[in-house]
């Protein structure tokens, strides 16, 4: 069995990159990345989420990003926009203040060195680049780019075993997703997508992730089994 490294966030898209990957063959190895942001609700999540899909093993490490702060994720100063995508001076942007700076060169970082140590040539990461807040890091030219730098800045690749960073769902509307996912026996009522979710994991619903996820859910004619507060 091939083994591969999943960046699990506990959120509906990587829950239904990890069942991809399973359903592949892979022996996944889930890690998740505590990294400041403002709720541990989709960790937890993270956690069921590995169990239930069959992850051969998982973990969670911490960072700290809220050290630097500069996103409504990670710096309790900044509101999370709940009116629609915002930039940083409060007008519409392409890249909203939920964006963490590098936060996903850095989750890959963890990645590709945990890959290294388990002998893993394969990564997982449910970058998307259709249904998504406009995040740089989220595009095929940014997964290709790290992907190039992986494999000149690792021993295992020099030594002629390449890593191979796959994005099964970075062309996949968030229909298209959620599909794949009920055809692979995802439930996604145990994910969590919500940037401010309470402690029990159940969302806001008018977050920028939230009406991503709803809609999502609306066009696969699908009823969204998403947990929500009282009064979202």
């Amino acid at each position: 069995m091939k083994t591969a490294v999943v960046l699990l966030s506990g959120g509906l898209d990587s829950a239904t990159v990890l069942a991809m990957a399973r359903r592949q063959g892979y022996a996944c190895h889930c890690l998740s990345l505590d990294y400041g942001q403002r709720h541990h609700a989709e960790l937890a999540a993270a956690v069921q989420v590995a169990k239930t899909l069959g992850a051969a093993h998982h973990r969670v490490v911490k960072i700290d990003l809220a050290g630097f702060g500069g996103s409504a994720l990670t710096d309790a100063t900044i509101d999370v926009p709940v009116n629609g995508v915002t930039g940083n001076q409060g007008k519409i942007s392409a890249i909203p203040v939920t964006y963490v700076p590098a936060r996903n060169t850095i989750l890959l970082s963890f990645a590709l060195a945990n890959a290294e140590v388990i002998g893993a040539n394969d990564i997982f990461f449910g970058a998307n680049a259709v249904d998504y807040s406009g995040y740089p890091d989220c595009r095929p030219a940014y997964v290709d780019a790290f992907n190039r730098m992986a494999n000149l800045a690792t021993r295992a690749a020099v030594e002629g075993a390449p890593i191979t960073i796959h994005t099964p769902i970075i062309a996949m509307s968030k229909a298209e997703i959620i599909h794949a996912g009920m055809a692979l026996g995802v439930d996604y009522a145990m994910t969590v997508s919500c940037y401010q979710a309470d402690d029990e994991g159940r969302a806001c619903g008018c977050c920028d992730a939230c009406r991503l996820r709803k809609e999502g859910f609306v066009q696969a004619g699908i009823t969204d089994p998403t947990r929500y507060a009282i009064n979202a």
